[in-house]
């Protein structure tokens, strides 16, 4: 993995989990939405970004996002390197198949 994808890996969940322990789960789930596009290829660290959208939705009271991760993870460890929506936010409110637009600069990074 390229140094500037792995920061901005690390920056975006390092924001996410500093918002969820100051109890902002929309503000966390923003920069979760980033990790997830980042780490889609990267099985571990895409589960992880789901993990803390299900931590977020649960801070939240959003049971539609609780529920909607829970196979997102384990989609996410098992077909990781074999197909994923790209672009795909992985929030629980949008399909899990569907391909999204990546702003230029995620593009960039993900090059």
């Amino acid at each position: 993995m390229r140094m500037e994808l792995r920061k901005a890996i690390d920056q975006a969940f390092a924001q996410a989990l500093l918002e969820l322990r100051a109890r902002r789960a929309s503000e966390a789930l923003v920069w979760l939405e980033r990790a997830h596009i980042l780490t889609q290829r990267h099985p571990l660290l895409h589960a992880r970004s789901h993990w803390l959208m299900l931590r977020a939705g649960w801070q939240s009271g959003d049971r539609r996002e609780v529920l909607g991760q829970m196979p997102r993870i384990l989609a996410a460890l098992l077909f990781s390197r074999i197909w994923v929506p790209l672009g795909n936010t992985g929030r629980a409110r949008v399909s899990a198949l569907r391909p999204m637009p990546i702003s230029e600069e995620l593009r960039r990074l993900l090059e």
